[in-house]
């Protein structure tokens, strides 16, 4: 018999907001996180303005300034949302058996900033500069290596990396782990920093970045005018247990993981697949894992990037699940925080667990035009009060990677 597995806390690091209580009142208010870009960031030959810089963010609560040194960025994100996380789920890892805490961290790229900056130092001084630290400051797994260490968990410690879909593969890996008996908790989620030059530069040479100067008309998911999406950065980690567990040591449950998807396209290593099969799949599945029907989701938190393609596809992919005359409400919370690939995962579900606990939907913002070909409801420009049992995340990444989660309301 597999475990029910439930959410008892959440730690965020994302530009509207470091704290859970803050991104998710940012969220209902529409608040927009994305700005210029940073000086050191900005780049004079490329057309790209703006981002979803992390900008307040301090490490110094959980990490002194030698251990910050280090520490690449997006590990410093994933150890502070981690440490957040069992603070919030109250989770005294003393009084853990350690080996039963798990983590599963995902990342896209990982430390992109350490790369410019050794490769810098390999061509203008030579092999002998490069730091002995270049290595386990970058490789993509160190978020979740460095998490197991400054929290003490002994559990499975392991890394999902499949783009922009890792954050949501991570919660989906660990919820099945924790069905089997596997941990009796896990860290799980995204972390993510490559707003740096180089990231800037590739994205931008994929024609994939949106060209806008006005930070409110960048990222526009299913807006017609939309030409890209807007780089962001931070983490997203929740507490995942079982709920016997949980209920034994008296924790306050969020909500409960029901469901999860997971499938490739093989297709395009940048491009969905054209009809949307893969996501529609991984929502199929995700459905049939909870036990319940398309008509049972109240909620979907879309992967909803601001790329003509990919927006177009995840609507013909909603309709090819839901009918093409579906009601169904609909938002990416990307038009407030930009898209944090790998991390983006994490930080939505933590958004569709709010969305169940406050029974409220946050809006799809700067929708100002809409198009033919994306016609549902995206919940323009400001968040709904209504009921939500049942709410669904998506995500989809490059090389055909398609996640889907589905959390429910708490209910005894």
């Amino acid at each position: 018999m597999s475990q029910r597995v439930v959410i008892t806390g959440m730690g965020v690091v994302s530009p509207i907001g470091n704290k859970v209580e803050t991104y998710w009142e940012s969220l209902k208010q529409g608040v927009c996180g994305i700005k210029p870009l940073s000086p050191q960031n900005k780049l004079e030959d490329l057309n790209i303005h703006v981002a979803g810089e992390v900008t307040d963010f301090d490490a110094s609560c959980y990490l002194d300034k030698k251990e910050q040194r280090r520490l690449a960025r997006f590990s410093q994100f994933a150890i502070y949302a981690s440490k957040e996380a069992l603070a919030h789920a109250e989770i005294d890892m003393e009084k853990e058996d350690a080996t039963r805490v798990g983590v599963i961290i995902g990342s896209g790229i990982g430390a992109l900033s350490i790369i410019e900056e050794e490769a810098a130092k390999l061509r203008e001084k030579g092999p002998k500069r490069v730091s002995p630290l270049f290595v386990p400051m970058t490789i993509v797994n160190m978020a979740a290596g460095n998490v197991s260490i400054y929290t003490g968990a002994k559990g499975i410690c392991s890394t999902v990396v499949t783009a922009c879909a890792s954050g949501t593969h991570s919660i989906g890996e660990a919820f099945r782990a924790i069905q089997k008996g596997v941990n009796d908790v896990i860290l799980a989620g995204g972390a993510e920093a490559c707003i740096t030059p180089l990231g800037i530069a590739g994205f931008n040479a994929l024609t994939a970045l949106s060209t806008s100067e006005n930070p409110d008309r960048a990222s526009i998911p299913f807006d017609k005018e939309r030409n890209g999406f807007v780089m962001g950065e931070g983490a997203g980690v929740v507490v995942l247990e079982s709920l016997e567990h949980a209920q034994k040591r008296g924790a306050k449950i969020l909500a409960e993981v029901v469901g999860y998807g997971a499938t490739g396209d093989a297709y395009h290593i940048t491009a969905p697949a054209s009809d949307g099969d893969g996501a529609r799949r991984a929502m199929e599945e995700a459905i049939k894992d909870a036990g319940i029907t398309p008509a049972d989701i109240d909620y979907i938190n879309a992967h909803g990037t601001s790329t003509p393609i990919n927006d177009k596809v995840e609507t013909l992919a909603i309709k090819s699940v839901f009918g093409e005359e579906t009601k169904v409400a609909i938002s990416s919370t990307k038009s407030m925080t930009g898209h944090l690939l790998g991390a983006a995962g994490g930080i939505e579900a933590i958004a569709i667990v709010k969305a169940v606990e406050e029974d409220f939907m946050p809006p799809t913002i700067g929708y100002e035009v809409a198009d033919e070909e994306c016609h549902l409801d995206y919940i323009p420009n400001k968040g709904r009060s209504s009921k939500v049992r049942y709410a669904m995340s998506n995500s989809l990444g490059f090389g055909g990677h398609n996640g889907t989660i589905i959390v429910k309301k708490w209910e005894e």
